[in-house]
């Protein structure tokens, strides 16, 4: 048996935020309060800070290694990551240089999470074919991990130029850390595995426990591949207020904005009260006062084995009084309940 740190942290995709007047702000006044939510998420010690990738009029992060780069220069200690980088349509080069430039700038708390991503504005916008969509990730999550190892490189592939014995800079350091997002795929799951990379499974709908099969094909595959036990996290959306009533109130309007609107792209069926409350209580929305959530949390935890857990706390167009309220909680209530119950660290069986 081994052991992992218990850690948590906190996602955004910086969705357009609004006023607490409710009217919409600026992508550059959400941008800066999102530094504002990261520097106060480090400041209460809060281990982890991701930020996500969207190509869209609903999200205004686009770049999250710049706005990664900004907060690196006003934090101290919290590991800064993607929630994720949308690898298909990247160049993992690049990735590597701007995730080494973080790293730099952050005194080695860098960490990338690679994904596929649900949403696929990125491809034509980039000038990538959907129909590549497996073989772009593929094979740049291949290069990525070789030049991770920062040593020369040599790779070819059919999704962009070779490279023969390439060195690539800066070096860090500190290991960039890398993270293979996952939605429920077990392939991305045995991918994640064979690369040696920790697993983020994003849990956004139905009960956390429907995932542990996952966890444990995870664990099996790091077995079978010869590779060290890795951490798995889970991503899930919620909210955090001084009473239930209270969060699902105020999220509830603008889950149903993000949602909805989601919903209506993909040819989904109409967002309803009832499914978001029983997401809530029987679901993967992690909604209430700071007890409720943190068992909940517990409970995913235990059903999945994971040793992270990430709180999505921004999810449609909320205020930032309402944000920065839901980190304290997380950080000065929610964290210390769960870690009173688990400890510090969590056993892996396999």
């Amino acid at each position: 048996m081994e052991k992992l740190p218990l850690e948590f942290g906190l996602d955004t995709f910086g969705d357009m935020a609004t006023s607490e007047s409710g009217q919409p702000l600026s992508a550059g006044q959400t941008i800066r309060n999102i530094v504002e939510q990261a520097q106060l998420a480090d400041e209460l010690g809060i281990n982890h800070f991701n930020v996500g990738e969207h190509h869209r009029n609903d999200f205004a992060v686009s770049a999250p290694d710049t706005v990664l780069a900004g907060i690196a220069t006003v934090t101290k200690n919290i590991v800064l990551g993607t929630g994720v980088t949308v690898l298909s349509s990247e160049d993992p080069v690049r990735v590597y240089q701007r995730f080494a430039t973080i790293s730099a700038l952050a005194k080695g708390r860098a960490e990338i999470t690679a994904g596929r991503g649900s949403f696929t504005e990125s491809f034509p916008l980039f000038g990538f074919n959907l129909s590549d969509y497996e073989q772009l990730f593929e094979e740049r999550l291949d290069l990525l991990v070789e030049l991770l190892k920062e040593q020369p490189v040599t790779w070819s592939g059919g999704t962009r130029a070779t490279l023969t014995n390439q060195e690539v800079f800066p070096k860090t350091e500190t290991p960039i850390g890398l993270r293979v997002g996952v939605g429920g795929s077990p392939h991305s799951v045995i991918r994640a595995a064979k690369h040696g990379a920790a697993l983020a499974l994003a849990i956004i709908g139905g009960h956390s426990s429907r995932f542990a099969p996952y966890a444990g094909l995870f664990r099996e595959s790091l077995k079978r591949f010869d590779k060290p036990q890795m951490p798995i996290g889970i991503h899930s959306p919620g909210h955090i207020a001084d009473t239930t009533e209270q969060a699902m109130a105020e999220l509830w309007p603008n889950y149903l904005a993000s949602f909805g609107r989601i919903g209506r792209e993909r040819g989904w069926g109409p967002m309803t009260y009832e499914h978001f409350a029983n997401e809530v209580h029987n679901g993967s929305l992690y909604v209430g006062d700071p007890r409720t959530v943190a068992n909940k949390i517990i409970e995913t935890i235990q059903a999945t084995g994971a040793n992270r857990f990430d709180l999505k706390y921004a999810n449609g167009p909320m205020n930032q009084k309402q944000l920065m309220h839901s980190i304290e909680l997380y950080a000065k209530e929610v964290i210390p309940m769960i870690k009173a119950q688990l400890g510090s660290e969590i056993e892996i069986t396999y």
